[in-house]
């Protein structure tokens, strides 16, 4: 009995400090790991695959890193990405607008999860809102990307390539090349995200 009380507690403890840190700003989170861990900023640079100035710009709340940033710091800092969100969890494989699966992540940029809990599943599906002057920073990794302008207009770079999307207009590309978009406009964008693999929930339980 007494086994078990312990380990309520612990598990307690646990939920207590992990809401705690859920409460903090994105960016405070990610400092704070980073320093728990004893990490340079140029050190998480290289672990993460993203550049020094970016981190240091989030980790001061002075950008917002996007849902894939937040993967390749998790990766870096050595924690589940639900350390920085909250990915909704459903066995459905349909799924109704009246009921968006809505991401819980500290961000200006709105996303909804389209993809379900397929066993092995190869693909990720977001839909992704992004408000006027907002960009994405540069991004790489292996699989490919597939954009699809629903609403809007969005400048999008793959590679060599940069264009300028409107409704009904997509791009297909190796994920290998550095890619990203920003929203020039004055309007909100929704946009269509295809990609593999399936990284989203790789290093999370939820």
């Amino acid at each position: 009995m007494m086994t078990t009380h312990r380990n309520k507690s612990s598990a307690f403890l646990k939920f207590e400090t992990r809401s705690k840190v859920q409460q903090l700003p994105i960016g405070d989170r990610i400092k704070a790991r980073r320093k728990a861990l004893g990490l340079t900023l140029q050190e998480l640079a290289t672990r993460s695959g993203l550049s020094a100035p970016f981190i240091s710009q989030a980790e001061r709340n002075l950008t917002t890193p996007s849902v894939w940033s937040l993967m390749s710091l998790a990766k870096g800092l050595e924690v589940e990405v639900s350390h920085f969100m909250e990915w909704p969890q459903t066995n459905q494989i349909v799924f109704r607008a009246a009921a968006p699966k809505t991401v819980d992540i500290d961000s200006v940029v709105g996303y909804v999860d389209l993809s379900s809990e397929l066993p092995d599943r190869k693909m990720d599906a977001v839909l992704v809102r992004i408000p006027p002057g907002f960009a994405f920073p540069p991004n790489s990794h292996n699989g490919e990307i597939f954009r699809y302008v629903i609403k809007g207009t969005l400048t999008a770079v793959a590679g060599d390539v940069e264009a300028l999307l409107g409704p009904g207009d997509g791009m297909h590309f190796d994920g290998r090349v550095t890619h990203f978009v920003r929203n020039d406009s004055d309007e909100e964008v929704l946009l269509l995200y295809v990609g593999t693999p399936a990284f989203l929930r790789e290093n999370s339980s939820a």
